[in-house]
């Protein structure tokens, strides 16, 4: 086995045997990166996928989830399990391009810089023929599905948050804001998000001169499975942005939660839709009534979502923190 490069390591958090031939190739893809990083994965409270993974994958940390059932509490393990100054994330149905840690890591070179995100470019499955995008999702839509949308930055650039398939943060970065919440984030299918969005805004909360920046250039392959491509999950995945958003929101203020929200929904999205009810006859309409869609399901959710004030659930927060703070103060992982 080539020996780790020091200072990085790559965390990547499973929690399904459906997925196991995205997570092979997921795992693969970071264990053949020129860097040769320390890999993490995490399997999140599936003692069958953690058996057939460390079974598998002998040689590498194959550890399970400690903390609260979800993504957030499988990062947070990753974390503390992780030996790197830096560690890059990546999703169990993502395969990272040869020079994705490459560029993920340039942004590092200033101090400053606490966290870097890249570009997931979607795969569509079977079903979906080469070269074409199902019907529902116009580019500035594909943040649906985990990639990258329209609207992002092309050129290396300062952001609010990064994405979650594909990303990085100094360990220090993530351990001196208390970790992922444990209360924000998928938990198994259920479409919940913005753990990252909120990560980031924790840290410029706390440090104004931290930055956060996207570099397009680092990218990742993210398989969309065949239930993503329907109707039905765009609207449900639309009510629970709205949802998470509310949730954010309430914890860490309006400002800092919408202000990327705000230029997306009156500049990007109108303009998506005008240019595709120009398009009628070439599915166009479709595209359109999806953009409506999904701002009408995403209001609902934040709506919903504010009426019930999504709280911090203070006993797993304190737990995770007492585990993370004797990693930071150097006790034994």
């Amino acid at each position: 086995m080539t020996a780790p490069v020091a200072g990085i390591s790559v965390v990547v958090c499973a929690y399904t045997l459906d997925r196991w031939g995205d997570l092979e190739a997921s795992v693969e893809s970071v264990i053949g990166l020129p860097e040769a990083p320390e890999v993490v994965l995490v399997i999140d409270h599936n003692p069958a996928l953690l058996e057939r993974s460390r079974t598998r994958w002998p040689d590498r940390v194959v550890v399970a989830n400690e903390f609260t059932q979800g993504l957030s509490g499988a990062r947070n393990t990753g974390v503390k399990i992780a030996s790197g100054e830096i560690i890059a994330f990546l999703d169990d149905d993502a395969t990272a391009d040869r020079s994705w840690l490459t560029f993920l890591l340039q942004p590092f070179s200033d101090p400053a810089v606490a966290g870097v995100g890249g570009r997931a470019v979607p795969v569509w499955p079977d079903s979906v023929a080469a070269g074409t995008t199902p019907g529902m999702y116009p580019a500035e839509l594909l943040w649906i599905v985990g990639c990258s949308h329209d609207g992002l930055p092309t050129s290396t650039s300062d952001v609010r948050n990064v994405i979650g398939c594909s990303m990085a943060f100094r360990r220090e970065a993530i351990l001196s804001v208390g970790a992922f919440n444990p209360d924000t984030g998928r938990v198994g299918t259920i479409p919940l998000g913005c753990e990252e969005t909120e990560m980031c805004i924790r840290i410029r909360q706390a440090d104004a001169s931290a930055r956060i920046v996207l570099e397009p250039r680092a990218v990742v392959r993210h398989h969309v499975s065949e239930p993503r491509v329907t109707w039905g999950y765009l609207r449900r995945r639309s009510f629970y942005e709205g949802v998470s958003k509310a949730a954010l929101s309430n914890q860490l203020g309006r400002g800092d939660s919408l202000s990327s929200e705000a230029s997306y929904l009156t500049t990007v999205l109108p303009k998506a839709v005008l240019r595709e009810l120009g398009r009628t006859g070439r599915g166009g309409a479709g595209r359109a009534l999806a953009i409506v869609t999904t701002v009408a399901g995403t209001v609902l959710g934040y709506a919903v979502g504010s009426l019930r004030r999504a709280r911090l659930s203070t006993l797993d927060v304190a737990a995770q923190r007492e585990a993370l703070d004797g990693v930071l103060s150097g006790g034994a992982s």
